[in-house]
Order: C-alpha cells, then sequence, then structure tokens
C-alpha cells in the first residue's frame, strides 16, 4: 500500500512539474516575465517635476514637488511669461542624477517627409524608462555620458509609447524635449512619432499609467488628465507631434498602415493633420467606417494598428500602402517582438521589444535593442552599442 501511494505521488509531482515547465515556457514565449527587488525611491516625490501649465495666454506656472510623506508635500512654482526661455532642472530619484534644459512655450509642427543621407537610430515602447532609454543612447553613441548630443546630424526617431507602465514618465519627457532642442542645435532630429499611450494621456485615459501620477497630480491640486491636456505645457507639445514620418524613404508609425488606406486619396501630411486634430478625441471604433474612422479609430488607427502581426495579410495588401506613400518599408512599434524583426520581404519592421524597467528587475533578464538604417542597409543594436545586421 505505502509504495502504491508512493508511486502514485511521484506520478502526481512528475505531472505537475512538467504542467509547469509548460506553463512557464508558454508565458516566456508570449513575453511574460516576474519582476521582483522593487526599489522604494519610486515613490520618492521631493524634486519632482517640472509641470508646467498656462494660467493664461501670456503666464505659466512652473511646479517642483518638495518634501515627503513624512513631513508633508508642497509646491515650489515660479511664474514666466510665455515669451520667456526658463531654465530647468528634472531630478531621477533612482540615481540622484539631475539633467539640465530649456522650457521654451513656441512649438512648430515637425515635417513629414525628410530625405538626406543621415543615419537613423530608431526605438520604441521604452514605457516610461528613463534610465533604460538613457543608457541605451549613450552605448550607442547617440548622447554623451554628460547626455549631450553627440549624434551629429542622424535621426533619432522614438516610435511611439514612451509613457504609462513605470515610474518615470515625466524623466522620459523632458529628456526627449532636452534631445530635441540638442538636435537641432547640431542639425539632427528627434522625430517623437505619437503611439496610442500618448494618446490616451491626452484624451484622459489613464489605466496604464502608475499610480506615481495620481499622488502627483493630487498635490498640483489637479486631475491626472491635466498633466498632458491643452493646458499644460508637454501636452501642447505632444499635440503638435505627428503619427507617421517619412525618413529617407522609410515610414515610421506605432501601429502602421490598415491595407485600406491605400485607398484613401489623403497624402501624409493630410494625414498627420486629421489625426492631430483628434488627439484629444477617444479613438473608439464606430460602425460603417469612414476614412478617418479608419486613420483614427482604436482598431485600425495608425497609433493602433496590430494587423501585421495578427492578420492573415497577403504581400499585395502590405505593399500597396507602401506604394501609394513611395515607401521601400514601414517600421512599427506597439505589438511587442522577442528581438527586431523584419517581415513580408522586409517591408514591415517590428522593433517592440521588451525594455529593462527603471525601479524593479525582472525574470527573465530584459535587454533594449534598437534599429539602426544607415547606407540603405538595416542593423539590430543593442544595449551594449554593438549591432548585426537585420
Amino acid at each position: 500500500m505505502k509504495k502504491k501511494v508512493l508511486r502514485y505521488l511521484k506520478h502526481v509531482i512528475i505531472t505537475l512539474t512538467v504542467l509547469a515547465i509548460i506553463a512557464i515556457s508558454f508565458g516566456l514565449y508570449h513575453g511574460a516575465s516576474a519582476s521582483y527587488a522593487h526599489n522604494p525611491s519610486r515613490l520618492a516625490f521631493d524634486g519632482e517635476g517640472p509641470y508646467v501649465f498656462y494660467k493664461n495666454d501670456t503666464v505659466v506656472d512652473v511646479n517642483y514637488i518638495r518634501g515627503n510623506k513624512e513631513e508633508g508635500f508642497y509646491l515650489d512654482q515660479t511664474e514666466y511669461t510665455t515669451h520667456a526661455s526658463i531654465a530647468a532642472k528634472c531630478f531621477f530619484a533612482l540615481d540622484s542624477t539631475r539633467f539640465d534644459f530649456v522650457i521654451k512655450s513656441n512649438f512648430k509642427t515637425p515635417k513629414t517627409s525628410y530625405n538626406d543621407k543621415n543615419k537613423i537610430l530608431a526605438v520604441s515602447d521604452i514605457e516610461s524608462g528613463y534610465k533604460a532609454f538613457r543608457d541605451f543612447l549613450i552605448n550607442n553613441q547617440v548622447i554623451d555620458r554628460n547626455l549631450n548630443w553627440t549624434f551629429d546630424q542622424g535621426h533619432l526617431v522614438l516610435v511611439g509609447d514612451f509613457v504609462d507602465r513605470g515610474f518615470s514618465t515625466t524623466q522620459v519627457i523632458w529628456f526627449i524635449y532636452k534631445l530635441e532642442q540638442e538636435a537641432q542645435n547640431h542639425g539632427g532630429q528627434v522625430h517623437f512619432i505619437i503611439g496610442n499611450h500618448e494618446l490616451k494621456n491626452m484624451y484622459g485615459d489613464h489605466q496604464a499609467a502608475s499610480l506615481k501620477y495620481t499622488f502627483v497630480a493630487s498635490i498640483l491640486g489637479k486631475t491626472q488628465s491635466n498633466l498632458y491636456d491643452s493646458n499644460s505645457l508637454l501636452g501642447k507639445w505632444l499635440s503638435s507631434k505627428n503619427a507617421i514620418e517619412s525618413i529617407n524613404g522609410t515610414l515610421f508609425a506605432h501601429g502602421g498602415l490598415h491595407p485600406d488606406v491605400s485607398n484613401i486619396d489623403m497624402s501624409l501630411e493630410e494625414i498627420n493633420g486629421l489625426i492631430r486634430s483628434n488627439y484629444y478625441t477617444a479613438p473608439y471604433p464606430k460602425p460603417n467606417e469612414s476614412d478617418s474612422d479608419l486613420l483614427l479609430s482604436s482598431k485600425t488607427g495608425i497609433c493602433w494598428y496590430r494587423g501585421y502581426f495578427k492578420d492573415d495579410l497577403t504581400q499585395e495588401e502590405i505593399d500597396k500602402p507602401l506604394l501609394k506613400f513611395k515607401a521601400k518599408a514601414i517600421v512599427v512599434g506597439h505589438t511587442v517582438q522577442s528581438k527586431i524583426k523584419s517581415f513580408y520581404n522586409g517591408k514591415v519592421i517590428g522593433i517592440d521589444v521588451r525594455h529593462p524597467k527603471d525601479y524593479h528587475k525582472n525574470w527573465p533578464n530584459k535587454k533594449s535593442e534598437g534599429l539602426l538604417i544607415q547606407g540603405g542597409n538595416y542593423f539590430r543594436v543593442f544595449n551594449d552599442g554593438s549591432q548585426e545586421a537585420l
């Protein structure tokens, strides 16, 4: 009897072990991971900011949060005219570092198309990971260790979803703002392509945002939707950005182009204009879609589309929108890949990979990747600065 029980328990343990291995393997294949070692400084608010809001057409309030939970919080608030160049600092609690930049409130809408022979480095879906983003750019010689631009006249293309799911959204956004100014001073370009999570923050969907920003908004005397609305300086800046751009014959969009876009009588500039005018409108799918619904909806819209990876598309369906816009390929984020990959005979390149998080570790360990385009060739580039042909 004892032997039967032991034999039965042995079979149960073996069965459970096999099922556990299958479950873990399935989860790893689909990008699942376990987080651990959460750093308490993720909810340190002292020095958090700046948060800049328009008081009226001529005055802005620049706010930094000071204090702590034990002694209480208060705002360090200063008024400036909208014509001022405002010296600002952004604090990163994890390693107690800061970066300096200048706030200006005059924004220009970027061009939609660029044609030159300069190299391109594209990164996607950083998701509030300031340290991962910063270190990747340092190791790939886009910036030096003092965070100064060293990419000359190159294009740094940020393919959406640099916010949410982390504790460094403010740091990431101001860092992009700083790099944009520095790149222009050197003849380079930072292209911040709007993703669906930037859209969510603009129109008020904060489900994926860290709870930290609920606390931040409360301390500021605002709602979370105010942080990136049209009365905030960063909201106004974000709403000037494009949803799709063409750079040296390659398209960049967060989601992608539904095949039916090829039937729409609109240029890329007109498409960007339409989408920009709807940044503060929730893009839910509607029945009997019009051309505008096709470009805007959370199913087929350029910031949302997943059809390259979820639908059974033909090569012709991939090629038609590219031919319409005279592009050789499209680079997209939004849909997670195990590594940067090309699809459909190199016409679609997916660059959304899992990046490390600032305030916790993951198992399996995550490592950043980007896409380098140089001399008409495509390369995977890694967090240590190495690269391989795609």
